[in-house]
């Protein structure tokens, strides 16, 4: 959709000015104009490489000189324990109970989460194995909560192959949008996520260990899943140097 507008009006070697005022040119907000220069970006990129076999050479990329449009760092929503407790208690059954407390308390991506087969939880270290981002293959921690309802849920199902749950990654987000309408806080993997890394920076653990924990890539992702925590969640392990 971006590229349909967008190229057109720039053809294929457009200069630097026209690229900026073209993006400048947009009505919508920052965030918009920043998902034209990424769809832009990728384009151009293409296009310049010998992969596109119109023998451009890459170190004309126009895109070489645009910078991207600032776009607002945003606080993104993430759960207070008390409200995490308070969508436990609105969920349906045991199944759904501990899929809120899992992805509370390990961090597991959707797809991590709806892919889980017996086999990967390890009960003995609280852990369960998974297949992440780039097919690479990883453990999420997990708590006593979670613990209780997932063997709760396993005394009323029995795993059939490779389905956990009974139930594919879609019908986890149906359970999400269920629970949000009812607690009217924001219910979905992502901000369940984002709560795992708030509430243990709020614990006073610290960013490497999260990322490490989250089987995030880069600090910098901890630091944007964990920008809500404020200085005076801080300022309660502080401890002052001299006593």
């Amino acid at each position: 959709m971006y590229l349909e507008k967008a190229v057109p009006c720039l053809g294929v070697s457009p200069t630097p000015a026209k690229i900026n005022a073209y993006l400048n040119s947009l009505p919508c907000s920052q965030a918009g104009k920043h998902a034209y220069f990424r769809a832009m970006k990728a384009f151009y990129r293409w296009l310049y490489s010998p992969r596109s076999g119109f023998n451009l050479q890459s170190q004309a990329n126009p895109m070489t000189w645009v910078d991207a449009p600032k776009v607002p760092k945003r606080i993104l929503p993430s759960l207070s324990r008390e409200e995490v407790e308070a969508v436990i208690e609105q969920a349906e059954c045991v199944r759904d109970k501990a899929i809120v407390s899992l992805f509370t308390e390990s961090g597991l991506r959707l797809t991590e989460l709806a892919n889980i087969r017996l086999s990967d939880i390890d009960w003995s270290n609280r852990t369960v194995r998974t297949i992440g981002k780039g097919n690479k293959e990883a453990l999420a921690p997990f708590g006593e909560q979670s613990g209780r309802y997932l063997k709760a849920w396993l005394a009323e199902y029995h795993p059939n192959g490779s389905n956990f749950w009974g139930m594919n990654r879609w019908q986890i987000v149906v359970i999400m949008r269920n629970l949000k309408a009812k607690t009217d806080l924001p219910c979905n993997p992502h901000t369940f996520r984002r709560t795992f890394a708030c509430l243990l920076r709020k614990a006073g653990v610290d960013t490497m260990t999260i990322r490490d924990l989250g089987r995030w890539e880069s600090l910098e992702m901890v630091q944007r899943y964990t920008r809500s925590v404020t200085f005076e969640d801080s300022l309660r392990f502080h401890k002052a140097p001299l006593g």
